[in-house]
């Protein structure tokens, strides 16, 4: 196993700590805003509900909290200045509501600790939970997701983006998330190895300390979704001193723990899976259909056997809910737990 660089790494091993070794990230957040009556058809996709419904966006936050979720997500994935400002909103707007999607976050968080409060919860001299700590990752999508065309699920974006494309692309909007006061940067449902390479040059073009994690999805349990290995991506992100964790997101839970075991060859950073549902996206409808979509009892069933393969941090992506996610948070708990005997191969 290669060893991770040093520096900002601890920052989330530490956490992991506070946590008992293991963290729950949250789960699907559009699929919670439609749950709750928010129409999502435009190309903001869930960064919409920061224009038209925040306490929508509040409330989501506030259920994966409930639910036992230690790292929140903000609406940001799809929200882009470039976005914003095809929408009619001048850059100093699109600025703001990138800062907004953190800000509400962070305000739920504060509710929540609140809540625990008055429900004597066990605090800390400082007033923060000692048993359930929580973080705010600002999320980033990628390129292909501000595209709104599927391509953030098949990393083609053509022979005209180039590596300076995407980190011009990004670059602002990674400098405004990273001085929001979220605790760490999440950039997302990477597709490929160059995108990945940009974020990593971002970071330190931009002398960028806040923690980040890189998470890549793959089609095939081999490859990320371009075809790119995986194990050059995860390589891409072990060697960038601010990635603190590096793993999988919306990625069918099939082949979560092939996928684990290859990003372990190449990084001892903690690893951090939260796959979908196992449904698959389709680009032209614009929606979710079923293939080999699990019910959450099912994926919960998984979790054994990817902490037994090496992940640490453990959530859903598109089509999971809070009820996934708290009965993630229940296994977790549970200090014997055992590793899953599971009747597919994953």
């Amino acid at each position: 196993m290669v060893s991770g660089s040093n520096g900002t790494t601890s920052f989330m091993t530490d956490f992991l700590q506070k946590c008992g070794g293991y963290s729950v990230v949250d789960g699907g957040f559009a699929t919670e805003l439609e749950r709750h009556g928010a129409d999502l058809n435009d190309p903001l996709w869930s960064a919409k509900c920061l224009v038209s419904s925040p306490h929508l966006v509040r409330k989501v936050h506030l259920d994966y909290l409930d639910a036992g979720a230690n790292i929140i997500i903000t609406a940001s994935y799809q929200a882009t200045i470039q976005g914003f400002e095809a929408k009619g909103f001048s850059t100093e707007e699109a600025e703001a509501l990138l800062r907004r999607s953190v800000e509400i976050a962070c305000e739920a968080r504060e509710i929540y600790y609140d809540r625990c409060m008055k429900d004597s919860c066990d605090f800390t001299g400082s007033g923060r939970i000692s048993s359930h700590p929580v973080l705010v990752a600002a999320s980033v999508g990628s390129y292909g997701a501000y595209l709104a065309d599927g391509s953030e699920y098949s990393g083609d974006y053509g022979d005209a983006v180039s590596l300076e494309t995407l980190k011009e692309f990004h670059r602002r909007r990674v400098l405004i998330l990273a001085n929001s006061g979220a605790d760490l940067i999440a950039f997302e449902t990477i597709p490929n190895k160059l995108e990945a390479k940009a974020y990593a040059e971002l970071l330190e073009e931009e002398g960028i300390t806040i923690p980040a994690w890189f998470s890549f999805n793959s089609k095939d349990g081999i490859n990320v979704v371009s075809g790119d290995s995986i194990l050059e991506c995860a390589s891409i992100a072990d060697s960038c001193e601010q990635v603190v964790a590096v793993g999988i997101n919306c990625t069918a839970p099939r082949f979560i723990h092939g996928l684990i075991l290859s990003v372990r060859k190449v990084t001892s950073k903690p690893v951090i899976i939260y796959p979908n549902s196992g449904e698959t996206y389709n680009a032209e409808l614009k929606k979710w259909v079923e293939s080999t979509g699990v019910r959450d009892e099912d994926f919960v069933s998984y979790i054994g056997k990817w902490r037994d393969a090496g992940a640490s941090l453990f959530g859903g992506c598109c089509r999971t809910t809070p009820n996934t996610i708290k009965a993630i948070s229940r296994v977790l708990s549970n200090k014997s737990l055992p590793s899953a005997n599971l009747n597919i191969q994953m």
